[in-house]
């Protein structure tokens, strides 16, 4: 891969502030590289999609960004994974960090983008939100479960300890495993917290000391132990600077149709210094002349590279915008089940293009800002063959119970029970999945609120 493809693909990930910090650098780095100064062509450049119009032009990169003719060390590993410099914890965010380990980590190229699928699902709390058959599906069933418990085990070992878990227990468990292998009372914790956590929680311990036969001083010593960690790991990474989302794209309704545009105002526009254009003298080899070709053939490049992000995300965002029209018309209800593939199959783009330019990028709607990455979700079908979006089920289970009778709330069973009858066949495991990746907890527990 060489280093302008590689500039190009970190560019099309880069979110606006980010790329207006690459673009700052690259700005003080290169003499022939000048911000425009008209921000009246700025506001005139400024693109605007409408449904009934031609899409722009495939994204120029898009071949180039297939994977499968990247070079490759002796291990099938992509090289590129070795060139990334590690974040600095003290200054990123988990998700930053987590990426920054996963970099380190020996990975095949599926691998790496399962994981930055899994990191993409992992909350602020260190928490893994979306089921697995989710983030397979996000990806269009190109991976196996096995596989993708695979990487997911690899995260669970990174820093902070505990990430990436389910739920509270796998957590603690988690990192009960890493503790030093003479820590005492660490095998009977993880029994505890594997099997009666709730018991655990409410810190009954004469009922942990009847079902276990521990004593008092051991289930003590256990829960002192257990005091040293946390039940959600992200909640100690206190050094995530304060984040202003900015959208990048906005969606708006204009004369009955849908409108999407660039956010201009963030768009960092770049010329070429003409000055310095002239002092290239055509045949000569002199050390300044070089220095200035070098640097007139990287500032086009970056040029090129930002005007391929901009397209492609306009075209991406307009396109999400257009299969999830229900969504902007009716709510989260009328979400419609669309995975990373259905999009680049749309637009003839590689599906790790998708990935890329849609992380870390909002979209500023009517309903509120949204990543573009949350309009992906996998789907359940009803029984009359129509697909429900996994993001609508949980608004529809979130609204249920935000309708129940506090004294009689309803249970897991009874909430796939109803969703039945919508025509929405689900299990009671998987209404429990949604529950608890919603952070809301089970009917007993809500039944005390």
């Amino acid at each position: 891969m060489t280093p302008q493809l590689q500039q190009a693909i970190s560019i099309l990930q880069l979110s606006s502030l980010e790329l207006s910090q690459e673009v700052q650098q690259k700005l003080y780095d290169n003499p022939l590289l000048e911000l425009e100064e008209d921000e009246e062509d700025l506001e005139k450049e400024s693109t605007t999609e409408i449904w009934d119009e031609t899409f722009i032009d495939t994204f120029k990169l898009a071949n180039k960004l297939d994977h499968s003719h990247e070079p490759k060390n002796n291990n099938g590993i992509i090289a590129e994974h070795k060139d990334y410099e590690a974040v600095d914890p003290s200054g990123g965010s988990l998700s930053d960090y987590l990426v920054s380990q996963l970099h380190l980590v020996t990975l095949s190229d599926i691998e790496f983008i399962i994981g930055i699928s899994i990191i993409d699902s992992i909350d602020s709390k260190g928490m893994l939100i979306s089921p697995l058959e989710d983030i397979q599906e996000s990806m269009g069933y190109s991976v196996t479960l096995e596989e993708i418990h695979g990487v997911l085990n690899k995260i669970q070992q990174f820093d902070p300890p505990g990430v990436g878990a389910i739920n509270v227990s796998e957590s603690l468990v988690i990192q009960l495993d890493q503790l030093p292998k003479n820590t005492k009372y660490v095998e009977i914790a993880k029994e505890l917290v594997s099997n009666h956590s709730e018991l655990l929680r409410k810190h009954d311990k004469p009922q942990i000391k009847k079902i276990t036969g521990y004593t008092l001083s051991v289930i003590e010593k256990v829960l002192s132990l257990l005091k040293t960690l946390s039940p959600y790991p992200g909640n100690n990474w206190n050094n995530d600077p304060i984040e202003y989302v900015i959208p990048d794209v906005k969606a708006f309704k204009l004369n009955g149709s849908w409108h999407v545009a660039l956010n201009t105002d963030v768009l960092p526009k770049l010329n070429i210094n003409s000055e310095y254009e002239k002092l290239i003298k055509r045949g000569n080899h002199g050390e300044d002349n070089d220095f200035i070709k070098k640097n007139l053939n990287e500032a086009k490049w970056l040029i090129q590279s930002i005007e391929n992000r901009n397209e492609t995300l306009l075209k991406v965002a307009s396109s999400i915008v257009k299969e999830q029209k229900d969504f902007f018309e009716k709510g989260t209800e009328s979400m419609k089940s669309m995975v990373l593939k259905d999009i680049a199959d749309k637009l003839n783009l590689h599906e790790s293009t998708v990935s890329r330019i849609t992380s870390q990028k909002y979209i500023s709607t009517p309903l509120g800002v949204f990543e573009l990455k949350y309009f992906f979700s996998s789907n359940i079908k009803t029984t009359n063959g129509e697909e429900f979006s996994s993001i609508a089920i949980r608004a529809i289970l979130k609204k249920l119970i935000d309708e129940e009778s506090a004294t009689r709330p309803l249970s897991d069973s009874k909430l796939g029970f109803l969703l039945n009858d919508m025509g929405i066949n689900i299990a009671r495991r998987t209404v429990a999945k949604y529950r608890e990746g919603m952070g809301i907890v089970s009917s007993s527990e809500r039944k005390h609120i």
